[in-house]
């Protein structure tokens, strides 16, 4: 007598597994974005009262732009060591800021879960977005907005 396995009980396991790591993979993915979701609110939020200390400091908020964080990080006194990066970007790239037009409000966001999310904010303070609604963002305004 033989012992062993047979080659049908090996494709039989072989399937088996396939079929279990098909059902896990998408997941994994899902709670991997899940993170940077939670990941990007935090910095976004730490972001957003530096902007607010900023502001504070300097009468203005940081002008838009790709480096805009380097207006916070190289502020007297340190509002933040160094710049954040935003979790979506596979370059690496910053979190983005927008500025209503007569500059009381801003929009601090990320570019999301489909990485292509971008957003504006209107002189009233209301917040669009132009690109999807994959975005995660934070605003704030100069003047208090929520009324008496």
């Amino acid at each position: 007598m033989k012992r062993g396995f047979t080659i049908l009980e090996l494709l039989i396991v072989i399937a088996v597994i396939a079929i279990l790591v098909g059902i896990a993979l998408p997941r994994f993915r899902g709670m991997r974005e899940e993170g940077y979701v939670a990941q990007a609110k935090g910095e976004l939020r730490t972001l957003q009262t530096a902007t607010e200390s900023y502001f504070i400091h300097n009468s203005s908020y940081p002008s838009a732009g790709a480096t805009w964080q380097t207006a916070l990080t190289g502020a007297s006194p340190t509002i933040i060591g160094t710049a954040l990066t935003d979790p979506f970007s596979n370059a690496g790239a910053q979190y983005l800021i927008a500025l209503s037009d007569n500059g009381d409000h801003y929009i601090i966001y990320s570019i999301g879960p489909g990485a292509n999310g971008s957003a504006v904010i209107s002189d009233t303070g209301a917040v669009t977005e132009t690109n999807g609604t994959s975005c995660v963002f934070v605003s704030g305004s100069t003047r208090d907005t929520t009324g008496p």
